[in-house]
């Protein structure tokens, strides 16, 4: 909701994106990605004008691989449909952030399979590029222990703000990003 808040001030001040830019919101992720397979086929803007997806899924914690270590963010797809999106992704995040973008799931041998499990995976389907954001497997996902008192809200931040330049840089170009691979 604070992206989507940042870039709505920016057009009311007069200096929004050039294109538009759609938030939305899902469920049924864990059910078998119900609402993202529902709006790829009833969009409610033709996928055709959809240059990206930026799924953003569990940013406010970090997993055991990276305890102690500096702020990081797992990357999954960007390289898959649009190396145009790879590219642009990381110097974004060199140019702003500076996150560690751990592309460890992003292995399509991964056991856990993560470029097919989450809601960005409808929109891949539909050869539309995507970058999927989260921050791991930590000891409370999908349990009851998973709670608001155990985000990490300056990393947390320091995510959404990398998502926020991302986007920004895709929605001010003057071209679509290149679809270069299947």
């Amino acid at each position: 909701m604070a992206l989507a808040k940042a870039f709505s001030v920016a057009k009311k001040e007069g200096k929004g994106p050039r294109r538009s830019i759609l938030f939305m919101t899902v469920t049924g992720e864990e059910k078998g990605l119900l609402g993202s397979d529902y709006y790829t086929q009833h969009p409610v803007f033709p996928l055709a004008s959809t240059v990206v997806d930026l799924n953003i899924d569990m940013i406010g914690r970090s997993d055991a691989q990276h305890a102690g270590s500096s702020p990081y963010v797992y990357v999954v797809g960007s390289d898959k449909l649009s190396s145009e999106l790879h590219a642009l992704s990381e110097a974004t995040n060199k140019a702003t952030t500076n996150l560690i973008f751990d592309y460890t799931y992003n292995d399509q041998n991964h056991p856990d399979q993560i470029y097919y499990r989450s809601d960005h995976w409808n929109f891949a389907k539909k050869n539309i590029p995507i970058i999927f954001y989260f921050d791991g497997i930590h000891e409370d996902y999908h349990k009851v222990s998973d709670e608001v008192s155990k985000i990490n809200f300056d990393l947390l931040t320091q995510r959404a703000q990398c998502v926020f330049y991302t986007a920004w840089e895709i929605a001010n170009r003057d071209q679509r990003l290149v679809v270069d691979k299947k």
